[in-house]
């Protein structure tokens, strides 16, 4: 895709005033760095707060009678079961029982869900819901809206100050707010392991928010490079790298996203796309080929995603679906895919590295313990 085409999101002037260096992702134009560097703005986070741009993802609403058991039949989550006013992670999966893509959910009324979707996902995701479900629901998305990601330690202080009230809320929860004049609606997850808050804002509203909140003394711009650094230290996935349409949520090591009121013998098994299998390798964990590990090198190697990962013996076993040298634990570390045999904790592999075998440790994860403020 050309410079000319990429789409730009509401702080585009602002990225360009402070410095930024844009690179294009998942269609956008997006800032991948700022002056102070990727190391700098990782660790700027881990201790204080961050200001993170994710206004390329997608937002939309689902709404009606039948909202929570259409969005229900799309994934292998409790959907109906939610309480207004909290969040959950969820899985759009295809007739296979591949990952289409993971989505955060949140509802906000007994009849009314709101869905952030990944930005390169976007498109097709609503394309898909309103094939599957748009007769049994209204599906609006919401193209004027922003979305900014405060997080880290000091967040809650550093926006309560912009927006009183928010200290309220806990983990996977959410509200409605107001700031001069401007309807917010704000989560509070996190997908770098750390305290966080997600702020939907209207899109005109977009730059002076982030302004109001990169005026508090904590917080400084983070770019995707930090993101991706973040988010691999909490041992998450990202989508089209750990994740994809081929990959199945027990292979993921994503069985802890599906409640046991969807399983076998729950309320409400089955009834979305690939149960059949997807349930069968819940049962009966010998039927998974390969699973996705944690793996910590144990030499100053950085190990990146597309490496070729080996048995001892140099018997191919698997690949490396995300790796970089961890700021955080000044060591690297990576996720990848191994046969089951090969996943348990302390197993030992050895990555290719330019023709050179690195030695590998599988680790559990998240490689960091998360300090999400559960209340």
């Amino acid at each position: 895709m050309s410079d000319t085409a990429l789409l730009t999101t509401p702080l585009a002037a602002l990225h360009q005033e402070l410095g930024a260096r844009m690179v294009p992702f998942a269609g956008y134009s997006m800032p991948v760095q700022y002056p102070a560097g990727l190391m700098a703005e990782h660790l700027h986070v881990r201790a204080h707060a961050g200001l993170f741009d994710v206004s390329h993802m997608g937002q939309l609403t689902l709404s009606g009678p039948d909202a929570a058991a259409a969005l229900e039949s799309l994934m292998p989550v409790d959907v109906a079961g939610l309480a207004v006013g909290k969040q959950r992670y969820g899985l759009l999966l295809n007739e296979a029982g591949g990952i289409i893509d993971d989505l955060m959910f949140f509802r906000q009324q007994e009849q009314r869900f709101f869905v952030i979707v990944n930005g390169a996902c976007k498109v097709g995701d609503i394309a898909h819901m309103r094939e599957r479900i748009g007769a049994r629901c209204a599906i609006e998305t919401m193209p004027d809206h922003g979305l900014l990601a405060l997080q880290g330690p000091q967040a809650a202080t550093a926006l309560q100050r912009v927006v009183p009230g928010v200290q309220a809320l806990v983990f996977m929860s959410g509200a409605h707010f107001h700031w001069q004049g401007a309807e917010l609606f704000i989560t509070r997850s996190g997908y770098t392991g750390e305290d966080g808050f997600e702020i939907s804002v209207p899109g005109n509203q977009t730059e002076a928010l982030a302004r109001a909140l990169l005026a508090e003394p904590e917080v400084q711009p983070i770019g995707l490079g930090a993101r991706n650094s973040l988010r691999l230290e909490a041992g998450l996935c990202l989508y089209g790298n750990d994740i994809d349409t081929s990959t199945t949520p027990p292979e993921a090591a994503l069985n802890w996203a599906i409640q046991k009121v969807r399983r076998t013998g729950g309320e409400r098994a089955g009834g979305f796309p690939g149960a059949e299998k997807i349930l069968a390798q819940i049962a009966d964990p010998a039927q998974l080929t390969r699973k996705r590990v944690g793996l910590v090198a144990l030499e100053r190697v950085p190990v990146r995603e597309h490496t070729e990962l080996q048995e001892l013996d140099g018997k191919p076993a698997g690949t490396v679906t995300s790796g970089l040298l961890a700021p955080t634990l000044g060591k690297p570390i990576a996720l990848g895919y191994l046969p089951p045999a090969l996943a348990a904790v302390g197993t030992k592999v050895n990555a290719m590295v330019r023709g050179k075998a690195v030695s590998m440790e599988v680790a559990a994860t998240p490689f960091l313990p998360p300090r999400y403020h559960r209340g």
